[in-house]
């Protein structure tokens, strides 16, 4: 299935425009997601909108917007009000600014966005602005409008798209002085510095991000697929801690040599092969058996037919 736009309208810089469309950049939809149920029934719980006082439910047609300036005071606002006062940005990303990307402080960073030509006119204007873009090693400052609030989005180029991010305001970032202002002012020696370049010297690496691997979803995945045929589920033991470091200078040499120690068994491994991240829908393996003969399968006999897993190649629709 195609992906689906979360906005359509105008990319604009100056006199220069073309029709875009906006697409979410990440996705949460292949990760474990879980439903409430009843305990008694197995049933699926559901949400109803109520009345706070009267307890009664609410049609959607009756629910308003409102906003609360006392215990029981609301300033209703119509969806008709906000629409009227709703910004060009709802039909067109202006570009206002070009900024160097290393001025952008991190913590204004929200979530990225591919935004690509619409449909089949304007790839030229598109290009042009990409471009332009791409030639002066900045990044574009713009503003969009995604559910009725309008947004700070950067724009860089990316191969023959553009990224775009949005940004938070300032009002939503806070300052770090009241949460850094009681860490102490230590004076590290150059020793101890020496010793902690040389771990991360050890520990350096390239990003690779397909490396990564999301040990809870895993465990998940296990956890569901271990219920689904039957099996018994252990707790694990809870990690050991280390406790306070009574010695900073033999905690880091200590850590240095373990490091060196891990190093050549790395090298001889070598790079672990790419893997796709296994989403919800491909995750389930066969369930043993079938009805009434896999819900009473021995935990004896299970694990015979749990020594070799493996995937389920037929994809699955999530719960609910």
């Amino acid at each position: 299935m195609a992906p689906r736009a979360n906005w359509k309208g105008f990319l604009r810089l100056s006199l220069v425009t073309c029709p875009v469309a906006l697409y979410p950049a990440t996705s949460d939809t292949e990760k474990v997601s879980f439903n409430q149920i009843n305990r008694k029934t197995g049933h699926r719980i559901k949400y109803a909108k109520v009345d706070a006082e009267t307890g009664e439910e609410v049609a959607n047609d009756d629910i308003m917007k409102g906003y609360k300036i006392d215990t029981d005071t609301y300033i209703e606002v119509s969806k008709d009000e906000l629409d009227d006062i709703a910004l060009e940005s709802t039909r067109t990303i202006e570009i206002d600014e070009f900024v160097p990307k290393s001025d952008i402080d991190g913590r204004y960073l929200i979530r990225p966005y591919y935004l690509v030509p619409d449909g089949k006119v304007g790839h030229d204007a598109f290009a042009v602005i990409r471009e332009t873009i791409r030639s002066m090693d900045k990044v574009a400052i713009g503003r969009v409008v995604l559910t009725n609030r309008e947004h700070i989005i950067a724009l860089e180029p990316l191969d023959k798209g553009l990224m775009g991010t949005l940004l938070r305001y300032p009002y939503e970032v806070r300052s770090e002085t009241e949460y850094f202002e009681d860490i102490q002012d230590v004076k590290i020696t150059k020793d101890m510095l020496d010793l902690a370049r040389h771990i991360v010297e050890q520990k350096s690496a390239s990003f690779e991000p397909e490396q990564f691997e999301d040990r809870y979803e895993q465990a998940l995945i296990d956890l569901i697929n271990q219920k689904r045929n039957g099996l018994s589920t252990k707790a694990k033991a809870a990690p050991k801690t280390t406790g306070n470091v009574i010695n900073l200078m033999d905690a880091l040499k200590r850590s240095l040599a373990s490091e060196k120690q891990a190093a050549p068994a790395a090298k001889t491994k070598g790079k672990k092969p790419k893997k796709a991240a296994a989403g919800q829908r491909e995750m389930l393996l066969p369930i043993s058996g079938s009805g009434k003969r896999a819900a009473k399968e021995t935990a004896k006999e299970a694990p015979k037919k749990a020594e070799k897993p493996v995937r389920a190649a037929a994809r699955t629709k999530k719960a609910g």
